[in-house]
């Protein structure tokens, strides 16, 4: 070997080799997005009336429950192995403390029941938070200065957590940010016989400005008072992150969850490396705005940027990640397009 060749890599090392057919990139790929990492996340509204169309979510809607049960259908006949479902409440059932939240007959047991009967093979995952259904848009009970009070609104949320469960939620998924939240409702879910019921936490999820179309899309935009910083934690934590899925973890979670996602894929994989759980992103509403009206003004290639931002957080990390898109990126994936 000469001088020269001898103080470098090049000619010898050529990484392009490996990425010159289709066959040897598929052959050395590291990680690889399958139908088994989608979930879907999914609004459904309390009335009779047709879906309606989310205005800053092109393309999604809030489903009645004859529409949401067969968009349930269709992902389990995709094989996607898990939806989560969003209540859209209407108003005249909202109030200070969330109550209709615990109403039996409410739109998320109906919806749970239900899709346990047309769609037994698919999971289902319930938010547990009081925003949709309280009249200040906080995730749960507030003082008169704004401040959400932390165990008076566990009290709730396990309360919440438990008739979600016994109508046949297969995962609860807090997603308030209250102290202590995830040992309650374990506890109860214990206590009540409910052992085999799955709780995803929010365990990182931050104040983000990313959520503005899902508030739109479950009724509580304008609502809001004050904002949710005094919970939700601050967009330049990391350290922070890794304190709050430990305690999480400890009290009982099976799954742990960042939120949002591709704004926080160093989270997610900070969170992965550090605790080798099950762990999640949730690819949310201003994710989805945002690359949506690219798409439709052509500024990027449409199914191409949608699978490449699920596969970040494959890459970063993410076991699943839940999505608007879950049902047409399973088909592009079964597909093979």
């Amino acid at each position: 070997m000469s001088e020269i060749s001898a103080n470098r890599l090049f000619p010898f090392s050529r990484p392009r080799r490996n990425r010159k057919a289709d066959w040897s990139r598929r052959l050395v790929r590291e990680k690889e997005l399958s139908i088994n990492n989608l979930i879907l996340s999914m609004v459904i509204h309390d009335r009779d009336e047709a879906p309606e169309p989310i205005q800053s979510m092109p393309g999604i809607f809030r489903h009645n429950l004859e529409s949401a049960i067969k968009t349930a259908i269709e992902a389990q006949n995709l094989g996607i192995p898990m939806i989560a479902v969003f209540p859209h409440i209407s108003a005249d059932k909202k109030d200070e403390h969330g109550n209709e939240a615990l109403n039996p007959e409410g739109i998320i047991p109906t919806f749970v029941c239900e899709v346990k009967k047309h769609a037994p093979n698919i999971g289902i995952m319930c938010d547990v938070a009081l925003d949709p259904y309280t009249i200040h848009g906080h995730d749960g009970i507030i003082d008169d200065d704004g401040y959400m009070l932390n165990d008076e609104t566990t009290q709730m949320l396990v309360k919440q957590a438990l008739l979600q469960a016994s109508c046949g939620a297969d995962v609860v998924a807090p997603s308030d940010m209250c102290d202590g939240r995830i040992g309650e409702i374990r506890d109860a879910l214990e206590e009540n016989g409910l052992i085999n019921t799955q709780i995803m936490s929010y365990a990182a999820k931050y104040a983000s400005a990313f959520y503005g179309p899902y508030r739109d899309a479950i009724g509580s935009k304008g609502a809001l008072k004050g904002d949710k910083k005094t919970y939700q934690m601050d967009p330049l934590n990391t350290d922070e992150a890794l304190h709050e899925v430990a305690l999480d973890i400890a009290e009982g979670a099976d799954m742990v969850m960042v939120k949002p996602g591709m704004p926080y894929l160093d989270i997610l994989s900070r969170i992965k490396s550090e605790f080798k759980m099950p762990t999640y992103a949730f690819q949310v509403s201003g994710e989805y705005a945002m690359m949506e009206a690219a798409i439709a003004n052509g500024w990027l290639d449409g199914n191409r940027a949608r699978l490449e931002a699920l596969q970040c957080f494959v890459r970063a990390g993410a076991d699943g990640i839940i999505t608007y898109w879950a049902n047409e990126a399973a088909k592009i994936l079964r597909d093979g397009k």
